[in-house]
This record gives structure tokens, sequence and C-alpha cells, in this order.
């Protein structure tokens, strides 16, 4: 064991970013790094070695031992999963975790295990790779850093002027100049394919996701409760023109889509954030690209937003009194599933470059603000405004939505009208009649604009790939 004790901003942890090899292209590295008395390239510095950082990033509701097995299924490829249990029976052996293997991680919500036995749970993830291993301690007080220098300068000169201390440079002089050198200690290059580290990736998330019991509650309901806010407003549709019945039903398709993007949003800021650390970590050491775990969450949140928007739409079409049609409500269901899934969607990709979750919050919201404007056609018709905005609409999710609801509850339906002395009251009489008026031609468009409503989906996928390759670039620590 070799300790290198130095006071706060010395460059302690720099120096183990560099032999690391997580310094990237954030600088210029100079030196030599040996091991056995083989000189070692660059780029090999993160396979040979491993770095337990000074935080330990873990999720909060795997246990132990659950928390080192999928560690060692993303490292490890050869393994049968008895090897990979005795395997990490064994690290947890040696680091004396044993008695809290089926004991969850805890975090600031719900008490788990010690602070002492995460930190020893992150460097058993560490081991698991077979490296040299690196640990980052941060005192955390200036002063307690200065008394340990102070007894830390004590002991290295005593030592340095030791005989062991010059036995030990003379051992190592010699080693440079042997001939057949031991064999460099790399890391274990079995690792598993692409695929089979987004399936284990997946697990994991969706065991984790699943025990909070209060977390899935919450996503399931999110949805509903606001539905129970615009039930409670409306109340029950009306069929009669002079009683709101246009206005009622085209203010319940604008707060469906206009909505359902936050409730997703506000999914990705609080749940994305963590596994972002945690993935910005394991992809330093290896253990998989950012990009997959991208891919595994947004494939484990799908029957969750599925749910979620289901349980939402049927009460909210049934209570109000939509256009009393089973295929129409379907599809009325999966029109509002789209944006609630590139709400959270979209978010989880912006967070791939951008580090604040508010500057998120801020600019999804802008964005949904301002697709509402423009792509929707409540505000102003889309025939009437400038040119440049019409080509805009054609990038908004909103304007095929919008589309969409529009024609499956205005087709074939009729209005009554009550009071006729007022004139021009009773012009509406039938549901086309605001379809041909706002919408013209969305009927025989209806298949296209499902297309490519569902088009947004592949394309968001593509871009947040994108977005993670570039953050595994800018982000290095």
């Amino acid at each position: 064991m070799c300790a290198r004790v130095c006071v706060l901003g010395s460059g302690k942890t720099t120096l183990l970013d560099a032999i690391a090899g997580r310094i990237g292209h954030l600088g210029t590295l100079s030196g030599d790094v040996f091991i056995n008395g083989q000189k070692i390239k660059q780029e090999q510095y993160q396979d040979c070695f491993s770095y337990v950082l000074q935080s330990d990033n873990l999720l909060s509701y795997l246990t132990v031992e659950e928390t080192l097995t999928y560690t060692a299924q993303l490292a490890l490829r050869r393994h049968s999963e008895e090897a990979i249990r005795k395997k990490v029976s064994a690290v947890m052996s040696e680091l004396s975790l044993t008695h809290v293997g089926r004991s969850v991680i805890g975090g600031r919500v719900f008490p788990g295990i010690s602070g002492g036995e995460r930190r020893r749970v992150s460097i058993a993830c560490q081991l698991l790779q077979d490296p040299i291993d690196f640990t980052s301690v941060d005192t955390r007080s200036v002063e307690r850093e200065a008394a340990t220098f102070s007894r830390m300068h004590n002991i290295t000169s005593s030592y340095q002027g030791s005989a062991i201390y010059q036995s030990m440079l003379g051992k190592m002089e010699q080693s440079l100049r042997v001939s057949n050198k031991a064999a460099i200690p790399f890391k274990s290059k079995e690792s598993p394919s692409s695929l089979v580290k987004m399936g284990v990736l997946f697990r994991r998330t969706m065991r984790n996701l699943s025990r909070d019991r209060m977390g899935v509650l919450m996503r399931l309901s999110q949805n509903l409760i606001y539905g129970l806010f615009i039930a409670f407003f409306v109340v029950r549709l009306d069929s009669d023109v002079t009683k709101g019945a246009v206005q009622d039903r085209i203010g319940i398709i604008y707060q469906a889509v206009g909505a359902s993007p936050y409730t997703g949003m506000l999914n990705a800021v609080a749940l994305f954030t963590s596994l972002r650390a945690i993935s910005d970590q394991e992809s330093q050491d290896g253990l998989y690209s950012k990009w997959q775990m991208f891919l595994a969450y947004v494939f484990h949140i799908l029957p969750f937003s599925i749910v979620s928007v289901f349980i939402f739409t049927s009460f909210l079409y049934w209570t109000v009194g939509m256009h009393p049609d089973t295929m129409r409500f379907l599809c009325f269901s999966a029109v509002v599933l789209v944006p609630h899934i590139i709400g959270e969607w979209l978010t989880v990709v912006l967070l791939g470059v951008v580090q604040n979750p508010n500057m998120i919050n801020s600019g999804v919201a802008l964005l949904n603000i301002a697709g509402i404007l423009v792509g929707s056609g409540f505000l102003r018709s889309t025939q009437q405004m400038p040119e440049v905005f019409q080509w805009l609409s054609y990038l908004t999710f909103q304007k095929y939505s919008c589309e969409l609801l529009i024609v499956t509850e205005f087709h074939e339906l009729n209005f009554t009208c009550s009071n006729s002395v007022i004139p021009g009251a009773c012009l509406i009489a039938q549901g086309s009649q605001i379809i041909d008026q706002g919408y013209p031609g969305a009927l025989s468009r209806y298949t296209l604009d499902f297309v490519l409503l569902y088009s947004f989906l592949p394309a968001l996928l593509l871009l947040g790939v994108a977005s993670f390759k570039i953050r595994d670039r800018l982000i290095r620590h």
C-alpha cells in the first residue's frame, strides 16, 4: 500500500486522474508510468488501474450483493452465474461486507448501510475488475489534513534516510534492467457485448425503481391527479355550442397535449440525474458507454409511461364525456402518450450535454410553450401565420398531436344550439366545420399524422445516443 498525503489543492486527485486515465483531452500529460518495470502507454492506463472516487455513487434501493453482482455482470463475460456469485462472495468476505449483503444501500430519504460500508462497497466494485486500485479520500477538514500531513512528513523523512528505502530504490533500478519482466496486470478484456450490457443495465435500473414504492405510485398517479383538476373544472361536456361545447373540447385537447410533457420532464429530472452521475463514473471505469445507460433508462420507463397515460386518459375521457367510441378513446390515448414520452426523453437527451438540471427545466418548458404556440393552431390558425412559422410548425410534435385529437373528437360530431336569437350563435352545427376551418385536410392526413408523430421517438433515440457519445468526450471526471 502506498499513501500520498498533501495539503488541499496540491493535486492529489489530479495525479490519480492522470494515472487512472481520466484526464482525457482536458490537458497535456507528460512523464512515464511503469508497472513491473515495463512502461505502459497512456491509452493503456484505464486498462490497468481502477479509481475509487471520493463520493460513493450507488443505487439506493439495491442491496450490497445485488450492486456487486450487477457490476460483475457488466465487467465479466466468460463467467457463469455460479462463478460470478463466488467472486462476489469472495470480495464481500475480503472487505467484511458479508453481514450486510442483503441490506439495501440506502440514501438521504431512508437509512441503509453505514458510510464506511458504502465506501467498502465502492472499493469492492473496483476489485471485481482485478485492477491496480487507487482510492481518493477527502478528509473534509483543513486542520485534520494539516495534522495528518505533518505526521506523514515526519514518517517519510525518517523512512527516506533508512537502509530499507535505499534497498528499495536499488531493487527498482534493477527491475528496470531485467529483460524478462513480469506481465502487466491488465483488467479483464472479456467484457460482455453491448446488447448484454444494456440488458444488465435495464434489469438493474428496473429493480431499483420498482422498489421505490412512493416513486412508482407518484409516477403512475401524477397524470391522474392533473386529470382530476381538469374534470373538476369542466365537470361534463355539453353538445350545445352556446354552453361551451366547442371551447371546452378544445381546452381539454390543449391541456392534454400541453401538460403531459411537463410530467415527463419532472420524472427525468428527479430520476435520471443520479443515474447520470453513476454512469459518468462507471463509464470511466470502462464498464459500458454512457449511451447504453441512456437506452436502458428510456426503455425501462416505457411501461410506466404507458400505464400512467392510460390511467389518465381512461379517467378523463369517459368522465367528462368525450366522443363515446372505444376506437376514438384508444386513438386519444395513443396520441397523448407521445408528448408525455417526448417530454421525458427530450429532458434526458439534454441532460447528456447540459450539466445543470435547472437549465434543462427552463429549456424544455420554453420549447414546449413555443411548440404549442407555433404548432397547435389554437392561438392562431396555421394558415394565418407567417410562412416561416408555418414551416417551423412541421418540426413540432404539437402540430400532429393537435390535428389528430381535433379529428378524433370532432369528426362526425353534431352540436345543438339553444339560443338562436343571438346572431351568429349557431353557426357551428357539426364538428367537421371545426376541422375544415382550422385544420383543412387533417382528416385525409390522419394516418400520416400518426406516422409523423411517432417518428419523433426514434429520432429522439438517435439524438440521445449522439448526445451521450458527446458526453463521453466532454465529461472526464
